[in-house]
């Protein structure tokens, strides 16, 4: 089946990435057959530590995630926004750069990163200035989500309610069972590809074994965030002590930012052609662990990895509720396996939320 399937995606001219293992990790690249896919492949997750493993029922999906989300495909780490060149009058004349996206099926995607790809819709899409780069890329998306079976010891989608049950935002979704897939539809575009598959009906055993697995992934999870809405609490522990406890283990590397899927702090910046006459006026993937990014006017108003720390943990988990009316977290857990310094968000939730102790 999903031989057919890469094959039915590339016959309507998307260019098919999947997972596929690169330098130690799972990553998505561009799919020729579904030969290349990491069949018997896992990943074992821990705070600060990842490391691909080999799956005993050589299944092709029996891991959590990897390093990289959705996010770079509809929200580019760099792209160009405007150029402006001299005429030979000395005129300028300003031009847009308009996003060229492939069309792209993107195979093995998380119910987290579904979950995380409507933030940053709700952040780039909505409203009256909808972002022409991110829509033209969004547009040019066709996405086939998988079930997780296996969660990491890292993930905690459970308690955010973003998994591990894939439920919007895709146009096909798979659940890897024993004996095959099951495989249903989350657009029109996903239901006539699939019409076109002339796939059999699933059964009930395999429906009700679908449902289960599901169900089993979600009980599986080792960690959890206290509550959905953690705005209330945080909001009250501004000056609690333990921001400086993770202030001195944190290394302001911005490792946490750069593989999360809801993050979207960025920044712009000429880049001038050495001879003067043209300019190009780019974007591209910023943090607030940057010593840059909180710079005013001269003035930096989070100076320390303490206060940087602060804003991303209170950004994510409280003032997010404020601007998109839930949680910037979806519990896919990669700040904890890809920080060096193994720091642990729910951990810290955790002990920040001890009621009375630490305050100063």
């Amino acid at each position: 089946m999903l031989g057919s399937l890469v094959s039915a995606l590339r016959a309507l001219g998307y260019c098919c990435l999947g997972p596929t293992v690169e330098q130690g990790a799972i990553v998505f690249r561009e799919l020729s057959a579904v030969d290349a896919l990491p069949r018997g492949m896992q990943a074992e997750q821990l705070p600060g530590s990842y490391a691909v493993g080999r799956d005993p029922h050589n299944r092709y999906f029996a891991w959590a995630n990897g390093p990289q989300a959705i996010k770079p495909l509809a929200f580019t780490p760099r792209e160009p926004l405007w150029r402006v060149e001299r005429d030979a009058h000395g005129r300028l004349k300003f031009e847009h750069v308009a996003a060229q996206p492939v069309k792209t099926a993107l195979i093995g995607v998380r119910a987290c990163d579904l979950a995380a790809l409507a933030l940053q819709d709700a952040h780039f899409l909505q409203g009256p200035h909808a972002d022409a780069h991110y829509t033209a890329r969004r547009n040019a998306l066709f996405l086939v989500s998988v079930q997780c079976a296996e969660p990491a010891a890292t993930c905690f989608c459970a308690s955010t309610g973003d998994g591990p049950v894939p439920q919007a935002g895709f146009d096909l979704n798979l659940a890897e069972l024993a004996d095959g897939f099951v495989i249903s539809a989350g657009s029109p575009a996903g239901e006539t590809l699939l019409t076109s598959l002339e796939l059999p009906e699933a059964t009930s055993h395999q429906l009700s074994m679908a449902k289960e697995q599901g169900e089993a992934a979600a009980r599986k999870q080792q960690r959890s965030l206290p509550s959905r809405d953690l705005r209330p609490l945080l909001m009250h522990r501004l000056e609690h002590a333990r921001w400086d406890d993770v202030a001195a283990r944190c290394l302001s590397c911005g490792n946490c930012t750069a593989v999360c899927p809801t993050c979207f702090c960025h920044a712009q910046h000429d880049e001038l052609a050495l001879g003067g006459e043209q300019a190009v006026h780019a974007r591209q993937w910023d943090s607030c662990f940057s010593q840059g990014h909180a710079s005013l006017h001269g003035f930096n108003v989070r100076p320390d990895t303490r206060t940087r720390y602060r804003q991303w943990l209170i950004h994510k988990l409280a003032t997010w509720h404020d601007q998109y009316g839930r949680s910037g977290c979806v519990g896919c857990g990669r700040c904890i396996a890809w920080c060096p310094a193994a720091i642990d968000l729910t951990e810290e939730v955790v002990a920040l939320a001890k009621d009375g102790e630490g305050e100063q």
